[in-house]
């Protein structure tokens, strides 16, 4: 047994699992980029009031699962990991005057979160995110656009199927009569209530329609639904979200229960499930609008919307639905040696490769050729680079190892002619 293993909830990501995480995150960039999202990258640790003022105090992340930070500071600050990316870009909006630029500003962040969890399957203490957001814009139009990119990834991701859950929260116009009457539906149903609801019923009762305690179920199923209970702007604003998914041809099913476990949503909220698994891993990414976030945080009020997807998750959903893991990236060529000694020369030409942007590898133990030689093949490499007696003259062997042939090729033009037969997949030597 090892004497050290990573923390409770945490793991270490080993390859062949880094080439499948590696593909998502470089399909999160470029979709992101497509869609006109600009990185951004934000502290892993904030002033724990903006995740109380913006996730809000009365939810299960600030309640039970941040990663408070021991107090280091002479002033006495409060710092807390993150938990979730929105509420420290929405800081980061504020703080550098994004306000100022031309809106909406849309943005994109993939990287670490943390909650203080209960370990299960497919949910970490330190988890990934792959994040986008828009603030500026108030129109349903960019709450489509951005439910359409979250579909579209899981999608090029490799999983069909996906469902989206769709509801509106309403707005300070329309929510406070709906809360109230919510009240005192369960303010008459008190007794039913598990101990932790009753607690929160008086200070958000819009959490216990978020809650995961089945004893919940069918009071949250017979509850007023907001959706009945909306403002004209606020189903103006719904159906307008509807029929640009419509449009777009977005799958999606109406939840009026969906009220996601955040304080700062407003009006549009979401969430993706694979078709035929909501109950086994529960939501495997969602977001929704936050129109008053950035007020919350000291900027003007300015409307918002984002949505946050899992990667640990969807590495999961991939694995169960029998989406093979990507095959780890094998080098384009193998330099190995007739003198199992000379690992300097190999290394030499294997560096000179690297630098013309070729991926290669350098045998540099000290074994006979025929070895080296099965060591590409099994690293599926296309070519195996042969240095021996010629290297004298300026030549290297050049082994295309699928066709099993070979010739002499200059050193000055070696690079060249790896690019161009592996480019063409090109097997054996040219002909003349």
């Amino acid at each position: 047994m090892p004497t050290f293993r990573a923390p409770r909830g945490t793991r270490d990501l080993l390859p062949p699992e880094t080439a499948t995480w590696t593909r998502l995150e470089r399909l999160a960039a470029d979709l992101a980029a497509r869609y006109g999202y600009h990185r951004i990258e934000t502290p892993l640790f904030e002033l724990t009031e903006v995740f109380e003022r913006g996730v809000g105090e009365v939810t299960d992340i600030v309640e039970k699962e941040l990663f408070r930070l021991a107090q280091r500071t002479e002033e006495g600050e409060s710092w807390a990991l993150r938990p979730e990316p929105t509420a420290g870009i929405a800081r980061a909006y504020v703080q550098h005057g994004m306000q100022t630029w031309p809106q909406p500003v849309k943005l994109t962040e993939t990287g670490p979160m943390f909650r203080y969890d209960r370990p299960q399957a497919g949910r970490y203490r330190q988890f990934w995110q792959f994040d986008i957001e828009a603030i500026g814009d108030a129109g349903p139009a960019i709450d489509a656009e951005i439910v359409e990119l979250g579909a579209r990834f899981y999608v090029d991701a490799g999983i069909e199927g996906v469902e989206v859950h769709l509801n509106s929260i309403g707005d300070p116009v329309c929510r406070p009569a709906y809360v109230a009457e919510l009240t005192d539906y369960y303010r008459a149903r008190r007794d039913a209530l598990p101990e932790l609801e009753r607690g929160r019923l008086e200070r958000n009762v819009l959490r216990l329609l978020d809650s995961k305690d089945p004893a919940m179920a069918a009071l949250n199923a017979a509850a007023p639904k907001i959706t009945d209970r909306l403002c004209d702007a606020c189903a103006e604003h719904f159906a307008g979200v509807r029929a640009h998914l419509d449009v777009l041809g977005v799958r999606y099913r109406l939840e009026p229960a969906l009220v996601r476990g955040l304080d700062y949503y407003t009006r549009t909220t979401f969430e993706f499930y694979v078709a035929g698994r909501e109950g086994q891993q529960q939501a495997i990414g969602g977001g929704g609008r936050y129109d008053g976030l950035i007020e919350l945080l000291g900027g003007r009020p300015t409307p918002g919307i984002g949505f946050g997807i899992g990667l640990d998750r969807l590495l999961l959903a991939l694995a169960e639905t029998g989406v093979a893991a990507s095959p780890e990236p094998a080098p384009v060529a193998v330099v190995v040696g007739a003198d199992p000694d000379d690992t300097a020369a190999r290394l030499r030409v294997a560096t000179d490769l690297r630098a013309a942007g070729i991926a290669a590898r350098a045998e540099l133990g000290r074994r006979k050729l025929g070895k080296q030689l099965e060591a590409a093949a099994r690293d599926q490499a296309h070519f195996a680079v042969i240095v021996g007696d010629e290297l004298a003259g300026g030549e290297v062997g050049l082994r295309d190892l699928p066709a099993g042939t070979q010739k002499q090729v200059s050193v000055e033009g070696l690079g060249r002619e790896i690019e161009r037969a592996h480019r063409a997949h090109r097997h054996g030597p040219a002909p003349d």
